[in-house]
């Protein structure tokens, strides 16, 4: 199949390495048969909101073993760096519309969107939000019965809502500045119905949702497990169906990892409101979609469709996605039918902690080619 495009990966190097670093993330990826990640630009130091900061994130991921695209950052008064960054090769910009956990990258407002869409309008440039409205995003309860161990808490905390009114106000900023806008990571259904009526309209919306959506439901994860912890959170079993209904007939675009690790320590002692949000799969995209996919009768077709053909779109990466003469040689062989369990011990990650261990999947991995190089071979370091 042609190499899996994962167009959300946070690497977090420089400046965060304890937490990830370009030579483990790409080790990662190219065992779970990713040959292009294309890096955030927030969790390093400088994040990617400056041309000066873009060349210290390409030195940086020289250490890298598959190919490194990357997104640019919108942050409050940071407009008139676009153009500068999007002339150094950025494939386009992300935001938060809510805290994103980092004092150096700021979420934005409506006014610094307004500043920003006319000038990707004119690049052709997509903006990737995370779309959770600061509004309707609500106070953990006080009460003792609101327990800080159990994952219904932070859920409650955020609610649908606020995924619904962020892309509500997407919607119409796509309308007005006719400008690509690319909803990232999409938990709620209750946004799908709205998604689907701006796309009926002809709106460049494109939305990608990721594997622990598609994965997991919220009424399984136990006490204390703060490894299924992310933002927006993992939602129930029939939030979960919904989604996968929405890739079925085309409402969501793509899949992409979200791989967003950290030192274990940060995952807490089992708090859901003090844990850092973000999980690792970056190796086990594939497999994890693979498995659900086939359980739900989807072809291998449409897995890279999600997982490589639509991602290298939304990133303008032409020569990628597919297998067809003028194509980067982008390659992954792997076994459909070969089931394994997951081994934290055999993740190349840099911290080998994720919500998957002990998960029966389908779909092994056994080479991985970028570029023509043989980057991976199983059992081989």
């Amino acid at each position: 199949m042609a190499g899996v495009v994962d167009t959300h990966v946070h690497v977090n190097a420089p400046g965060r390495s304890e937490w990830e670093g370009f030579d483990t993330a790409s080790a990662a990826a190219a065992a779970g048969g990713v040959t292009t990640i294309v890096d955030m630009p927030l969790n390093s130091i400088p994040p990617t909101t400056t041309a000066a900061a873009l060349a210290v994130k390409r030195r940086a991921a020289r250490a890298a073993r598959v190919a490194v695209e990357f997104w640019g950052g919108i942050v409050p008064g940071n407009a008139g760096e676009i153009d500068q960054l999007a002339d150094g090769g950025v494939r386009g910009f992300k935001c938060f519309l809510s805290p994103s956990g980092v004092d150096e990258f700021q979420h934005v407002g409506e006014p610094d969107l307004r500043a920003a869409l006319p000038v990707l309008a004119r690049r052709g440039l997509p903006l990737l939000v995370h779309a959770e409205s600061p509004a309707a995003l609500l106070a953990p309860a006080s009460s003792p019965a609101a327990n800080p161990r159990l994952h219904a808490t932070w859920l409650a905390s955020r609610p649908p809502a606020a995924e619904v009114e962020a892309i509500a106000m997407l919607i119409r900023l796509c309308r007005e500045f006719r400008a690509h806008i690319h909803i990232v990571h999409l938990a709620a259904s209750a946004a799908l119905d709205p998604i689907r009526a701006a796309r009926r309209e002809g709106l460049p919306l494109t939305v990608e949702t990721c594997p622990h959506y598609l994965a997991f439901d919220a009424e399984a994860i136990g006490e204390g497990q703060t490894l299924f912890k992310c933002a927006p959170p993992i939602r129930d079993a029939a939030n979960r169906e919904a989604l996968w209904q929405a890739l079925r007939d085309g409402t969501i675009d793509l899949i992409a990892t979200d791989h967003s690790p950290c030192p274990p320590a940060m995952k807490g002692d089992g708090d859901f409101l003090t844990a850092w949000g973000g999980i690792a799969s970056l190796e086990l995209g594939l497999p994890v979609v693979w498995t659900e996919a086939a359980a739900r009768g989807f072809e291998i077709a449409r897995v890279a469709a999600w997982m490589c053909a639509a991602p290298a779109r939304l990133a303008g990466l032409a020569d990628r996605g597919a297998i067809a003469p003028g194509m980067r040689a982008d390659l992954v062989h792997w076994d459909p039918q070969r089931e394994f369990t997951v081994d934290e011990r055999q993740l190349h990650q840099r911290h080998k902690r994720t919500p998957y261990a002990g998960r029966a999947l389908r779909g092994r991995v056994l080479e991985t080619w970028t570029g023509g190089e043989l980057v991976y071979v199983e059992g081989q370091a």
